[in-house]
């Protein structure tokens, strides 16, 4: 964090100072796009209903959705089509110089973009978090979040600053545990770094494929060993929320999005950041190299950063939004799960995600093949 320009803090005091003085939904160059087409491939559960009708009454232009699951999904559609079949995608930041490598997406023309509708920090950090390769911008960020601890408050009470990564990994847990392979060897590696047992430092080894891998393999060790506590794998929200509904777990690492979504359901279910601070990404929208239909593409980005559209995004996804004003149209239960998922110093302590190459991909899919199979 110390390393990195970007504040949650910061987030949330420009986000609130810009509250006020918040248009409904002002007209910009974005609405120039007042017909057509737009072909949109983003998060499955990110988009609503309510939402692409918003769009079409402002702008006119009727929207293909199309969900995908997970990174590797978007990512794999793209190159078997050569980066066409889509006018916009919604890939994670820190994947984006994998879409850059392989020539799937094209550079964003930043005057088409209404950046004083963004959150200032949210821009600023992107550039060192994955928008920004060879000094060309490819992603405009829209949203943030994390994946932390979820828990079943009436069988396992965790307080911040106890709760912790290891957690997960306990014996009295054998067969109550839902994670996703890959990132769960990372919240293990972070704690494992904390007790000094890994041999190079985490965020180092991610500029090295040997050290990666010597890390890798500490930590796949102790994976291995623990596993017994994991009752369910996750790819995707859907499987996360029903290892809780219905195959009995009462913890898990999962995205914030998902615990707020059992919690909608009148599920016991609360969120936490543990000690070693929740893994944290940031979102945002970009353009595939055959985009058909750009001038809508461009009016989606800027309709997506008005106060209003930002505020139904997240009440719908349960991400949070980059756009300025947003919070003012927040309801209040959003609000306290927020409060309550991130107390004391647990924005400060947020452990951002760095690039992942296309080298690291490659290891961290194998050793997490490695744990799966075990």
């Amino acid at each position: 964090m110390l390393s990195r320009p970007f504040s949650r803090r910061a987030i949330l005091r420009g986000a609130s100072s810009a509250a006020l003085a918040a248009p409904f939904i002002a007209r910009g160059s974005w609405a120039r796009a007042s017909s057509g087409e737009l072909r949109l491939a983003a998060w499955a559960g990110y988009i609503s209903p309510e939402m692409l009708d918003a769009f079409e009454k402002a702008t006119g232009i009727k929207t293909t959705y199309t969900p995908y699951g997970t990174n590797e999904e978007i990512l794999s559609m793209m190159r078997v089509n050569q980066g066409s079949g889509f006018d916009a995608i919604w890939p994670a930041l820190d994947r984006v110089p994998n879409y850059v490598e392989d020539g799937l997406i094209q550079p964003i023309d930043e005057s088409r973009v209404e950046w004083d509708r963004c959150i200032d920090s949210a821009i600023k950090s992107s550039e060192t978090l994955g928008a920004v390769v060879d000094g060309k911008r490819y992603q405009v960020p829209t949203d943030w979040g994390t994946e932390a601890l979820t828990f079943d408050t009436e069988k396992l009470p965790l307080e911040y600053g106890s709760a912790s990564y290891a957690d997960l990994w306990q014996p009295e847990l054998a067969g109550k545990v839902t994670v996703r392979g890959h990132s769960a060897l990372v919240g293990l590696a972070l704690w494992l770094e904390r007790e000094g047992k890994l041999p190079r430092p985490f965020l180092d080894s991610f500029k090295d494929a040997d050290a990666m891998r010597a890390n890798y393999d500490v930590i796949l060790a102790e994976a291995i060993a623990r596993k017994a506590t994991i009752a369910q794998f996750w790819s995707n929200q859907n499987e996360a929320q029903g290892a809780f509904r219905t195959n009995g777990c009462i913890l898990g690492q999962t995205w914030d999005s998902t615990a707020a979504g059992l919690k909608d359901e009148g599920l016991p279910i609360s969120y936490l950041a543990p000690r070693e601070g929740a893994l944290s990404w940031m979102e945002g929208i970009s353009l595939p190299l055959g985009s058909e239909n750009v001038e809508q593409a461009y009016a989606f980005i800027n309709w997506m950063l008005t106060p209003e559209a930002g505020a139904m995004y997240a009440s719908h996804a349960r991400v949070n939004t980059t756009a300025k004003g947003a919070d003012a149209f927040l309801p209040q239960e959003m609000k306290t799960f927020f409060q309550n998922a991130y107390p004391e110093d647990a924005i400060d302590n947020l452990w951002w995600w760095p690039v992942q190459e296309n080298w690291f991909v490659e290891i961290r899919g194998e050793y997490q093949d490695k744990f799966l199979s075990a």
